[in-house]
Formats: C-alpha cells, sequence, structure tokens
C-alpha cells in the first residue's frame, strides 16, 4: 500500500514557484494585516527553488559556494523558528497537527487548486484554536511550504513556540499599533538637535533595537551597537546585522521590513538592480519589503527582520522560471 505521506507529498511536489507565488498572492487580502506583510518575507527568506536545487545537488557543498551562500539556507535547521515574527507563529502545534492529519489521511486532498487547498487547512486550524481564519492563512500557507521543503518525517517532529509567553498575550491591534508608533525624539533627543529612531529587529526582545539617526543606513547604524551577536551568529561582526561591503555589492545585509517601510528611502537604482541580481526581489515597488540594510535609510522607527542566510541565486532564479514560464491567462 501506498503511504499517504509519501503521495501528499508527491502532491505538493506538483507545484512550482510560480504556483506558489501566485497562490500566496491570492491570499494576501484575507490574511490578517499583522501577518500580511510578514507572510510575503517568509517566502521571500524561504523560496522553493532554492531549497530544491540544494536538495536536488549532486555536490551540495558545491553549489554552495557557487550561490556564496553564507549562514543557514535550510529550513529543516529551523523548522519551528523561521516564522517566530509572524503573529500566527503562536498557533504553529495547530498548523502541525491540522497538516498532519491531512498529509497522513487516506483521503485525497480536499482541492487540487494550491490556494483553496491553504484555505481549507487553515479553515481547520481556526477551528483548532478557536480565532478568526485571517490569523491563521499565512501561518498555514508557511506550514504547507516547510511540509514541501523538509519532508513528512522531520515536520512531524515540529510543532514547538518560539516566543515568550508575554508576546503571547498580545492582540493583532496591539503589535500593529507597535509598529506604527513613533515614540518621538524626548527632551534629550531635543537637546542632541538631531532625530534618531529605534530599529526593532525581533519584536519578541525588549532588547532587539538599536538607535539610527535620521538618514542613516540601517547597517551603519547597526554597527554602533556594539554587543556580542556573533555568538548567535558567525557573519554578525559589526552590530546584529550581518554585512560586509556597504556597498550594495555582496547581498549580505538583506532584511525584511515587517513595520515601517514607509519610513525607509525609496529604493535606489543600485539597490534595485542588486536585490534582483542575489535574487532577493523581483518587485517594481518604490518601498518594497526586501531591502539592502547598507542602502536603506532611515525616516523613522521601522521593525525589521533578518535572514538566516545570505547568498548571490538571481541567476538560478532566472534560469528555473525560464523553464517554467508564467501561465497564459
Amino acid at each position: 500500500m501506498n503511504d499517504p505521506a509519501v503521495l501528499f507529498h508527491a502532491y505538493l511536489d506538483q507545484y512550482d514557484q510560480r504556483a506558489w507565488t501566485r497562490a500566496v498572492q491570492s491570499l494576501l487580502v484575507d490574511i490578517h494585516p499583522v501577518d500580511r506583510d510578514a507572510t510575503v518575507i517568509w517566502f521571500h527568506f524561504h523560496p522553493l527553488f532554492l531549497a530544491r536545487t540544494l536538495r536536488t545537488a549532486a555536490d551540495r557543498d558545491a553549489v554552495m559556494r557557487q550561490l556564496w551562500l553564507q549562514g543557514q539556507p535550510d529550513l529543516a535547521a529551523l523548522i519551528d523558528a523561521s516564522h517566530r515574527f509572524l503573529y500566527g507563529h503562536r498557533y504553529w502545534p495547530h498548523v502541525v497537527t491540522v497538516i498532519g492529519a491531512a498529509a497522513g489521511s487516506d483521503a485525497a486532498p480536499p482541492s487540487l487548486d494550491l490556494a483553496a487547498l491553504i484555505r481549507e487547512l487553515a479553515s481547520r486550524v481556526s477551528r483548532a484554536a478557536g480565532v478568526d481564519v485571517s490569523l491563521t492563512l499565512g501561518i498555514t500557507a508557511v506550514g504547507l511550504m516547510t511540509l514541501e521543503q523538509v519532508g513528512a518525517d522531520s515536520f512531524a517532529s515540529a510543532g514547538a513556540v518560539r516566543i515568550p509567553p508575554a508576546s503571547i498575550a498580545r492582540s493583532p491591534e496591539q503589535v500593529l499599533r507597535a509598529r506604527a508608533r513613533d515614540k518621538g525624539q524626548g527632551f534629550f533627543g531635543f537637546l542632541r538637535g538631531r532625530k534618531e529612531y529605534d530599529v526593532t529587529f525581533d519584536e519578541h526582545d525588549p532588547q532587539a533595537a538599536f538607535r539610527a539617526i535620521e538618514t542613516q543606513e540601517i547597517a551603519t547604524a547597526a554597527a554602533n551597537d556594539t554587543r556580542d551577536y556573533a555568538a548567535r551568529d558567525p557573519r554578525c561582526h559589526e552590530g546584529p546585522i550581518p554585512v560586509q561591503c556597504r556597498s550594495a555589492s555582496c547581498g549580505t545585509c538583506w532584511i525584511g521590513v515587517i513595520g515601517g517601510r514607509d519610513r525607509l528611502a525609496p529604493l535606489e537604482p543600485r539597490e534595485r538592480q542588486r536585490l534582483r541580481e542575489f535574487g532577493y526581489l523581483d518587485s517594481d515597488e518604490p518601498q518594497p519589503l526586501i531591502r539592502l540594510a547598507c542602502q536603506a535609510q532611515a525616516f523613522g522607527p521601522v521593525s525589521v527582520v533578518l535572514p538566516p542566510y545570505n547568498g548571490i541565486f538571481g541567476k538560478i532564479r532566472r534560469q528555473q522560471e525560464e523553464v517554467s514560464p508564467a501561465p497564459t491567462p
């Protein structure tokens, strides 16, 4: 008898990067604002084409060197932590249970349409968690992609929540208000004669922030944070954000902007070009969710998330898109 989990994984394997991108885009309107941008950022951080390239490589180490991959690109090593910046992370145990049950069922998937499948599973998660489905859509999409990338055995061992109780107790509205709040300069800011803003890089840690002077690049501001971050990530030798060149040449300092992207200067042509070459961005937005910290200038408080790796894989992305062209409407 065929293993249902193997069959379910084979079902997921039929969808390529373009199919996933279309499915996620179609879901965004119904994802709660607290997780709408976060969901897009997660899928930028963990693209399917990169996972499949590494999984099928005859010489993985050679491919890692070819793509200049640094850090941890393997989702299996981050299975419970990669999405902790999503509000829906708190429902992760329910997601694992629901998706695991669907994958292990002898019944056929409830839909052959990927977006419809995500919606159906998200509805089951929302019922199990007792919350609105808008709060479970994003994390369910993340869960299904995680299963696709790590396989059924690894996915079955997942389900831990990696945020503190104080974060779990916060409502979506409280999180959104915190991201929108401009704390002002205060009396000492007035005396300094310059404007400074908080850059938060972990919303679950009150200490995970540094100050940026108005118009200062985020990576430059981060370098003034002299706490030891290298023990957590060897790429961090100057502050909490990995950085090497400071000239948009290496791609080390890419970040996701989860709150306050309108408080960053719009992309200049060089940053946009380099983001595309690295494979991080394929958008024409003037203020996208993915930026290079060495180029993005702050004009207000922002909240960012840090990817666990960096590399230069734009060429592979373009090659795969040429092999799998966009469908005709």
